[in-house]
């Protein structure tokens, strides 16, 4: 159905060549920032760098993280999952060869994740040691696990089974190559392209109501 403006008949309407569409175009600028997590993952304080460039980093900003490494501290690793987590940039993790322990939980926490060919992620339960009395290390170990258990489900599921996380508190080692890790991908995408459907379908239902 179309409005005819005031003072028009529909011969002069129908007169009036079609102009094609006219594009209205924004450009914004695109900042790319690229951070190398390879080797081992020290203490937070060698990473301050990172932590500021995502924390300060704007929604138009792609910033990325191209990981080799084997792991490391524990604390370090949680605190630039949280800053990837809490950038308002679009952050872009890269296993670009193997990204174990630490490091593999780093590569989870991305908005998009891309996997070159040959590489490896590993998962494993957390080591440590303790100190003080008996009673102070007990304590410390329950805490510990507590905390380690509930990082691991926020951080890995869906990608990693309920099954496989049991499996890695219990103290195995899963490994697995690209070919498994695109399968996983591909498999949460299509999961959840399927809940956006379904969403969208009772969405649609509810106001036909």
């Amino acid at each position: 159905m179309t409005r005819q403006p005031a003072g028009q008949d529909d011969d002069t309407v129908a007169d009036t060549p079609f102009r094609n569409l006219i594009r209205y175009e924004q450009q914004l600028p695109v900042r790319q920032v690229s951070y190398y997590l390879c080797g081992d993952i020290h203490e937070p304080q060698h990473y301050t760098e990172l932590f500021f460039t995502l924390r300060t980093a704007n929604e138009t900003d792609l910033i990325y993280l191209h990981l080799n490494s084997s792991g490391g501290d524990f604390n370090t690793g949680l605190q630039i999952i949280n800053n990837v987590l809490a950038s308002s940039a679009r952050v872009i993790t890269i296993l670009e060869a193997r990204a174990y322990s630490m490091a593999a939980l780093i590569f989870l926490s991305g908005d998009e994740l891309i996997v070159h060919d040959n590489c490896q992620l590993m998962f494993h339960t957390y080591s440590g040691f303790f100190a003080g009395k008996g009673n102070e290390q007990q304590a410390e170990a329950v805490a510990l696990g507590s905390w380690f258990e509930k990082v691991m489900r926020r951080l890995c599921q869906p990608f990693l089974s309920e099954n496989e996380v049991a499996g890695i508190l219990k103290g195995s080692d899963l490994w697995m190559d690209s070919d498994d890790i695109r399968r996983r991908l591909m498999r949460m995408k299509r999961s959840a392209t399927a809940a956006r459907k379904k969403a969208a379908k009772a969405e649609a239902k509810e106001k036909t109501r």
